[in-house]
């Protein structure tokens, strides 16, 4: 009969648990992934928003990724990180992914950052006569 009070019964329990958590941290990019984004979601995206979207992605994929690294750090921080963060860690990377795919299908291509012209000094105003 297992004695469910035991220390031998709670390490083991707490090794199941990791084990179980740690099996969902390495979901991120397998075929799992895919059910947390809409495949079709950026099909009607033309090549500037698909750029917008991408960059938006990659923000948000790298921040969501600083969250979970600082959740690491505090005690039981990967239990936090993984609970709190990393379904939408999972989603960030599936539409970035799908973005990354819509934009190489447009044959799509960065555009060059605006140039700002250097504004001329605009020329002094004569004193007016008292």
């Amino acid at each position: 009969m297992i004695d469910l009070h035991s220390p031998l019964f709670a390490r083991a329990a707490v090794v199941a648990l990791g084990i179980g958590l740690a099996g969902c941290a390495g979901l991120g990019d397998s075929f799992v992934s895919g059910a947390f984004v809409d495949p079709a979601k950026y099909d009607l995206y033309d090549c500037k928003q698909l750029e917008n979207e991408r960059k938006a992605q990659a923000a948000r994929t790298a921040d969501l990724q600083g969250l979970i690294d600082k959740a690491q750090t505090g005690a039981a921080g990967t239990v936090v990180g993984e609970a709190v963060y990393r379904n939408d860690y999972i989603s960030a990377r599936a539409s970035a992914k799908l973005a990354e795919e819509a934009w190489q299908r447009g044959k799509c291509t960065e555009t060059a950052p605006a140039i700002v012209a250097p504004v001329a000094a605009a020329a002094p105003k004569p004193a007016r006569p008292r």
